[in-house]
């Protein structure tokens, strides 16, 4: 069988430089990756079956038809493919999946103490729901029972786990160099999951961020007052900045 092409990515990094006249400014920055799909891992996170936001579910519903066709493209290339939907695991108990990634020998993962982040540039102090003007959500209400089914999963060769040393003991076993990560929310469970970005970077994982397979939990009743994909920009735009390069949909299925 020959061995799969390699993925040519653009990754997208936002950083601090200085312009003409010796002022700093935020600057685009494209690095050109050449990835191997054998040792490259797809992270998808949180696509949920329901959300206690009715926004977040309909906008969830929407992006989880194309998060499935790009999964299954990237499986096709022999990218390892790891479903995240956090605390569902006791749905998923007689999933082959699940047991594959349990049999996954643990080893203890490197010691990682986050620096201080700057503050996020949404306010998502209620919730970040945009459809809870008459409090009728409960915000945090655990609704969610499995990965949105709109998402197949292949038991024959995919992994679930919202564990992250699992996941970092799978990384190991496999010989997984680079992750690519997609799914919600974007301010949320993307950047402070135990498997999710912020740790990945602790542990050396080049990882990168696929933004146009994201959603934020964001009401634009709070600062910075703009709409919600605006919102959702700027916290993508924040991950470049201080986290890791993004890249899109379209670059990892070429």
């Amino acid at each position: 069988m020959p061995r799969p092409k390699n993925i040519h990515l653009a990754a997208r990094r936002v950083v601090l430089s200085k312009d003409a006249g010796g002022h700093a400014t935020w600057i685009e920055q494209i690095t050109k990756k050449d990835v191997d799909p054998a040792a490259t891992a797809l992270i998808i996170c949180d696509m949920w079956d329901k959300h206690w936001s009715r926004g977040a579910t309909e906008r969830v519903n929407a992006l989880a038809p194309r998060m499935d066709a790009i999964v299954s493209a990237l499986r096709k290339k022999g990218i390892t493919i790891i479903h995240a939907p956090s605390e569902t695991l006791d749905f998923y108990e007689s999933s082959p999946a699940r047991q594959r990634m349990e049999r996954i020998e643990l080893i203890q993962p490197p010691i990682y103490i986050p620096p201080r982040y700057p503050p996020l540039p949404i306010d998502d102090s209620d919730g970040g729901s945009d459809t809870n003007q008459d409090h009728s959500e409960k915000p945090n209400d655990p609704v969610w029972r499995r990965q949105h089914p709109a998402i197949a999963i292949d038991e024959n060769v995919d992994f679930i786990s919202d564990i992250g040393y699992e996941i970092y003991a799978l990384f190991k076993e496999k010989g997984i160099k680079h992750v690519l990560f997609a799914g919600v929310h974007t301010n949320m469970c993307v950047m402070g999951r135990s498997f999710a970005i912020k740790q990945l970077v602790g542990w050396g994982i080049d990882v990168m961020f696929v933004r146009d397979l994201t959603d934020a939990m964001y009401n634009p009743a709070l600062p910075p007052y703009v709409n919600h994909d605006e919102g959702t920009r700027l916290v993508v735009e924040y991950i470049e900045k201080f986290l890791c390069p993004t890249v899109t949909s379209d670059q990892v299925m070429a």
